[in-house]
């Protein structure tokens, strides 16, 4: 606990540091001028102040009337510095004029006293303006961790999502753009035996901590029910259950997300899947769109059962499948066009071109830096 007494008159330095020795405040500083404090405060060098000063700054009493810059402008200098702006400026002053003591307010002060000092007065301004220092500065401790969690939920989460995959049948890529530290989608492929792929993208209902908490829930049993069912139809059935486990436990909201699975074999040119409440896949062949991916169920945790009607398609060349998250629609601005031909005709226009470049077509940086959704594009190239 530490206290910094800032005013040109010995006298009144003299009193308030009596004041405080007897309420049982003992590490206090007395100085004369701004400029005193402003050294004392290390203001002119980065964030070298907790390092210089072993004792950090709880609170500061300044007179207004000084010479050369007044309390006034001393609480707007210290205002405008991020590391010292949370100390508690109280206002120590003999002036009555209310629109000073306004102004000093204004300026950052959060309480005043006016001389001669009332001793009791004086200790319980000071005890108020500590106890609103201790608890911001506890916010601010929670906040920083909180901050730390989150970035580690990130890496996370960011290192559950499978990375890109190249064979000599398949080719994978995705691009993600999350809209926050946290968020709600996510992508696996996983390849069952020697001809069999299954591939999926989701996207869990909402944003942030909870979001990214069912996002990892789901994760976990991914990779054993694709391995374990392989069949669109019942690995949906069972991801559904997973998320009716999640909804039964009570809590006020339940959670869904929509989903798009792939079972992919090389081997007998086919694609089964099942698009369960999401926005539709799309089947390239030659840089021509030759099916949506649209059949399949409701989104995932929505009813308990569900009737779930796999589609199949077959190929004989080389195809692409496109698969994407409605933030990608959603934050495509085309007036004159239906998103959905936008994002189909920017696929043609950069056929075997990074996905990247799709991404930086249909979107601007700027817009980028403003969406409200995730934004998810993955490509598998069959051949």
């Amino acid at each position: 606990m530490h206290i910094l007494i800032v005013d040109d008159n010995p006298v009144n330095l003299i009193v308030i540091e009596k004041i405080l020795k007897s309420a049982g405040y003992m590490e206090y500083t007395a100085m004369t001028s701004s400029k005193e404090l402003f050294d004392y405060l290390d203001m002119d060098r980065a964030p070298a102040f907790e390092a210089k000063n072993k004792n950090p700054v709880d609170l500061i009493l300044m007179d207004i009337m000084m010479p050369v810059m007044d309390g006034i402008e001393s609480c707007r200098i210290i205002q405008k510095d991020e590391r010292l702006r949370d100390i508690p400026i109280i206002m120590v002053t003999a002036l009555g004029d209310s629109l000073k003591l306004a102004e000093a307010l204004e300026a950052g002060a959060i309480d005043y006293v006016i001389k001669p000092i009332n001793k009791i007065e004086l200790i319980a301004r000071i005890r108020v303006a500590l106890r609103l220092k201790y608890e911001k500065d506890w916010h601010k401790e929670n906040e920083k961790r909180i901050r730390h969690e989150l970035e580690l939920a990130k890496q996370v989460q960011g290192n559950v999502l499978s990375p890109p995959l190249r064979d000599e049948h398949l080719d994978i890529k995705a691009v993600y753009h999350p809209s926050s530290e946290l968020a709600g989608d996510y992508y696996a492929w996983y390849r069952i035996d020697n001809h069999r792929y299954g591939v999926i993208i989701l996207d869990i209902m909402g944003h942030g901590i909870s979001s990214s908490l069912v996002c990892m829930f789901i994760s976990s049993v991914m990779q054993d029910t694709i391995n374990r069912y392989v069949s669109p139809e019942i690995v949906i059935a069972e991801l559904n259950r997973y998320m009716n486990q999640l909804n039964s436990r009570g809590q006020s909201i339940s959670y869904y997300f929509t989903a798009i699975y792939l079972l992919i074999d090389v081997e007998l040119k086919t694609i089964e899947y099942v698009n369960a409440g999401h926005p539709p896949g799309l089947l390239i062949e030659n840089g021509q769109l030759i099916s949506l991916l649209d059949q399949g169920t409701c989104a995932i945790g929505f009813f308990e059962q569900a009737e779930i009607n796999r589609g199949t398609v077959s190929f004989q060349e080389s195809v692409e499948i496109v698969l994407y998250t409605d933030g990608l629609l959603e934050a495509i601005d085309d007036s004159e066009n239906d998103p959905l031909d936008t994002l189909s005709d920017a696929l043609k226009n950069y056929t075997g071109q990074e996905l990247a470049s799709v991404i930086d077509h249909l979107l601007p940086p700027e817009l980028l830096e403003i969406q409200t959704d995730d934004i998810c594009l993955v490509r598998v190239t069959v051949s």
